[in-house]
Parts: structure tokens; C-alpha cells; sequence
């Protein structure tokens, strides 16, 4: 991996010599996972400074909330206070290597057209790829442009709807129905219905549906009055049941900060934890950071239990997470760490996957569930 050198010399919050010197100990903890002392930075950087002045600096820093110090240990780690001023002011970009940004082509572009496959992969390759938990969840469904819907009988009294959406994805609902269905006059109203609402969002659909249908719910099979009904359900996101791929359990797990049993027992709750991850993942706020493919980064505490009321088990995590797009629908992708992560790269990672899978997909797949 080569890096780009960005360092930002000032910043108002410290001066030249505390940004320096904090820059070295968050990039020297993330390597070595150990507590860095003055003595290790007179050593290993030609900082053309003395012992005295660097301990004086790192005091400095500890007061500012930039720093702490642990146990009777002669060396300070960051705070999630100096891992976002790092973050935000002092890091270098990272570029991935031609071999990582290959693989990622390569194993993406092959599954363009196929939603599901495409989120199992990215999960797979980005956990690899970042040594942590990969985490993809698929678009959310009611941004997206009505392709074709089918209603199919199922049984005497239950029909499915079949919702096809622009970028490939399909969702399933089965609802009941009182009067029994002729094939024909069913063909005639699916015609109908799709003349009318097709090309729209499926927002728009469940906003206006019933003055675009209203003239056809007196029809005798009852499945406009349906719709006009179940219009929630039908054109709705529902959360618990959106796609979602975590993949790197191992990775993580692999992980210093988690050798021991209490910290391990609590990263293994969360990963069992389902809505909690999603929630984790998306539900932070992505206005500003630009493009779609820009990544947000959410580091420990309360930035990333924010809407979550089991701050315990993840105010030692961090999330790198940005959108993509399928058409115009919004998926979100992320890796989950320590705060111990290294930030550029896995900023680097997160951003390259989400341009790679918001290449334009092909409208004609069919394969995929929502």
C-alpha cells in the first residue's frame, strides 16, 4: 500500500509540535497496540527534539483529552477524542495496491447484475481485505423505480404480489384474498395496473396510489382494494427484513483487544445481534461527506451507539462505513473494528468498494429478492 502524505501541520486545536507529536502515537499504537512512550519516539523518528521536550508535549496532549494514560504504563494511547482529531486533521490518505484494487474488480464486476451475490462478495472481500467485520446491507427498496409487477394465485384465497424494482431487485409479498380469481380478468387488471404505476419510486406509488387506482377498486377480484389497503406493506421498507451480509468474525476476533474473555464475550453478543449491527451501520448521518461513495467514520463511545441502547458491548468499536447505489437506490457498506483500526486504509477500502458497486447495473435481472 502506498500513502500520499496529507499532514496538516496546524490545526486550532494544538499547535505544530502536539499535532506532530499525536500524529506519531496514534500511527505508532495502531502498528504496535502497545502504549508509546517518549523514549520510543526519540528512537524511531528524528523528530530533532529531546526526551524532555516530547514528555512535555505528551503531557500537554494528556491534559487536552487527546491522550490517556494507562495503569503505571510509561507510554499513553489515544482517546476516541485524539483518534478524531487524527481522523479529521492529521491522517495520510492511503491508495491501494494494483493487486488489492484487481481483486476487487475482478470478483465484483463478475456479480454486477446479481444484488445478492454482489453484497455476499463485497462482504467477503472487504472483511478480508481489512482484517475486521465486513458488513453489507442491500439498497433500500422504496427509492427504487417500478420495473414490472406481477400478481401471481398462490392458492384459492391467496395471491403473491411480485415487485420488480430498476437495479435488479425483486421482493415477494403473499397476501389473502376473499373472491376466487379468473386468469383473464387477473392479466387484464395486472396490465392495468402496471400502465399506471410503473417508472414511479415506490414512495410515490404508496403516497398516490389511491387516486391513480381509485377508478378501478370497484373491480370485482378485490385486489385493487387490496393494494389500496396493504399499500404500507406492498411499497414499504420493512428494516429487520432488508438484506444484510456480515462476514470476518474470525478476523476480528484475531484482534489484541479482544484477548480477553469479557471483551470477546461482548464483540461475539454483538455480532449475534442483527438489528444491532444494522442499526450500528446506517443509522448514522451521512449529510455532508459529499459523494455517495464518501466515507463517514464513527469512532467509539457515543458516535457509534447513537440510537442504540447498548452502548457497553460497542464503546470500543469504530465504523467505516459510505453508501452505494443500485439504479437509484442507497445500499450502505462498513467494516467494524477497535478504534485501533487503521483509519486510511480502511477509509480507502470502504470508499474504493462502494464506487466498484455502484458501477451501472443491468435492469434486466430478475434473479435477486429484496
Amino acid at each position: 500500500m502506498v500513502k500520499t502524505h496529507s499532514f496538516l501541520t496546524s490545526s486550532p486545536r494544538f499547535t505544530e509540535r502536539e499535532g506532530k507529536i499525536l500524529h506519531l502515537v496514534v500511527k505508532s499504537f495502531i502498528e504496535t497496540a502497545g502504549p508509546v512512550a517518549s523514549r520510543f519516539l526519540t528512537v524511531r523518528y528524528d523528530l530533532g527534539l529531546s526526551s524532555a521536550s516530547i514528555r512535555n508535549t505528551l503531557n500537554n496532549l494528556e491534559s487536552k483529552g487527546y491522550l490517556s494514560h494507562p495503569h503505571t504504563s510509561a507510554g499513553r494511547i489515544p482517546t476516541n477524542q485524539g483518534y478524531r482529531a487524527f481522523v479529521d486533521s492529521l491522517m495520510e490518505s492511503a491508495v491501494l495496491s494494483r493487486g488489492e484494487k484487481r481483486l476487487m474488480r475482478t470478483r465484483l464486476m463478475a456479480v454486477q447484475d446479481d444484488t445478492d451475490a454482489l453484497i455476499r462478495e463485497s462482504s467477503r472481500i472487504l472483511a478480508r481485505l481489512a482484517g475486521l467485520l465486513g458488513v453489507v446491507l442491500s439498497p433500500r427498496f422504496t427509492s427504487g423505480i417500478l420495473e414490472r409487477l406481477e400478481i401471481v394465485p398462490v392458492s384459492s384465497d391467496r395471491v403473491m404480489f411480485v415487485i420488480s424494482v430498476q437495479g435488479g431487485l425483486i421482493r415477494t409479498i403473499v397476501l389473502n384474498i376473499v373472491v376466487g380469481l379468473r386468469r383473464h380478468h387477473l392479466d387484464r387488471l395486472v396490465e392495468l395496473l402496471n400502465e399506471r404505476l410503473v417508472g414511479l419510486s415506490l414512495d410515490e406509488i404508496r403516497c398516490t396510489c389511491a387516486e391513480r387506482v381509485m377508478d378501478l377498486k370497484d373491480e370485482q377480484s378485490g385486489i385493487v382494494q387490496l393494494i389500496l389497503n396493504d399499500s404500507g406493506a406492498l411499497f414499504s421498507d420493512d428494516p429487520e427484513s432488508r438484506g444484510m451480509q456480515v462476514e470476518g468474525t474470525a478476523y476480528i476476533l484475531a484482534q489484541p483487544e479482544f484477548d480477553e474473555t469479557d471483551s470477546m464475550r461482548g464483540l461475539v453478543s454483538l455480532i449475534d445481534d442483527a438489528p444491532l449491527i444494522r442499526r450500528l451501520v446506517e443509522e448514522h448521518d451521512f449529510e455532508g461527506v459529499g459523494a455517495v461513495e464518501k466515507a463517514r467514520v464513527a469512532i467509539g463511545g457515543n458516535e457509534v451507539a447513537t440510537g442504540s441502547d447498548d452502548t457497553n458491548n460497542v464503546r470500543n468499536l469504530s465504523i467505516v462505513s459510505a453508501r452505494y447505489h443500485r439504479s437509484n437506490m442507497k445500499g450502505t457498506i462498513g467494516v467494524i473494528g477497535p478504534t485501533r483500526m487503521d483509519y486510511a486504509r480502511i477509509i480507502a477500502l470502504v470508499e474504493g468498494m462502494a464506487v466498484i458497486m455502484s458501477w451501472p447495473t443491468s435492469t434486466s435481472s430478475r434473479s435477486n429478492r429484496a
